[in-house]
Formats: C-alpha cells, structure tokens, sequence
C-alpha cells in the first residue's frame, strides 16, 4: 500500500499540485497564539497582499525603573511611537540615544564544586583541594560506583598519579 501527500494551502484550503510553489508563513506573535510560532503554507499570491498590508511599527519595551518583573512589549504604529518625540524629530532621537547591551551569555554550566559527594573524583583540569581529595579518600567505592555509571575512569589508589592527585599512601 502507498501513500499520497496532498498539500494545502492552510489559509484557503486549495489544493497545491506537485508542481505549485508554496510558501512558509511563520506566525510569531499573534493575540491568539498560546504555545509559541507557528507555521502555515500558502500560495505565494495568497501573501502578495502581506507586503502591501504591512504597517511601519514601533516594538517597544517597557522596564520597571528599578528592573523588577518582566518588560511589557507594546507595538504600535510608527508614526504613533514619533509623535511621542517633542523636544526633537524622533529620527534624530533614535540616533543619538543609548545604546542597548545585550544581556550578557550566562555560562554553559553552572560551576561544578568538586568537593561535594556529587562531584568528587570527577576528571577535572583544575586543582584537586583537600576537601575533594578527603571525599575520594573517604568515599572511594562509591565515587567509583558513581564514575563508573557515568562511563567516566575510576580512581586507582595505586596509580602513582592518583596517588598523588588524592593523597593515597604510595609505597618506597
């Protein structure tokens, strides 16, 4: 048995033959889209009159003085968002103003602390304190366990580097 795909412009309806050009619409921000963008097919004379309907608008946010609690967003016309501007053309308002910095990048990972139970004995570039080194001493059969299902190497109190690394007695 086979199957057969028909495509539909989902604003219309019609059918889309298989040699009909379709494009993609991404709704991003709409009253009544609740769980993020969205995407719709369509013909490309079915978004013609996008093009001719779209409005020069203003996206702006408004922060709490004292940055408490999410911005709101408010869009609105262009010309609405200039006619806020008295002292000055909002065009040359927009050019002298302060720039915004982007948030900066959060780190990837919060740091690891490698002298707790959890994270003990785990490869690491830094130095081994005495904390962790104590744990791995004290705990070594279950920071093997742990390494050990995690796919990671395991701690051998006889290898001479992690002896050193830990503090294993080593033998002369």
């Amino acid at each position: 048995m086979g199957k057969k795909t028909i495509r539909v412009s989902d604003f219309s309806g019609t059918v889309l033959g298989p040699d009909d050009e379709a494009v993609r619409v991404v709704v991003l921000e709409h009253p009544d889209l609740v769980a993020g963008p969205v995407q719709l097919d369509a013909t490309p004379t079915e978004v013609e009159s996008l093009d001719d309907a779209a409005l020069d608008v203003a996206v702006v946010e408004i922060h709490d003085r004292h940055g408490h609690g999410e911005p709101r967003r408010v869009v609105l016309t262009a010309s609405e968002f200039d006619s806020m501007a008295t002292d000055m053309p909002m065009a040359q308002l927009l050019k002298t103003a302060e720039r915004v910095r982007p948030p900066k990048a959060r780190r990837a990972a919060e740091k690891v602390d490698y002298g707790t139970i959890e994270h003990a004995g785990k490869p690491h570039r830094g130095r081994v304190t005495e904390e962790e080194a104590r744990l791995v001493r004290e705990h070594l059969d279950e920071v093997n366990k742990r390494l050990a299902d995690a796919g990671l190497r395991q701690i051998e109190p006889t290898d001479p580097e992690h002896a050193a690394r830990y503090g294993f007695p080593t033998e002369s």
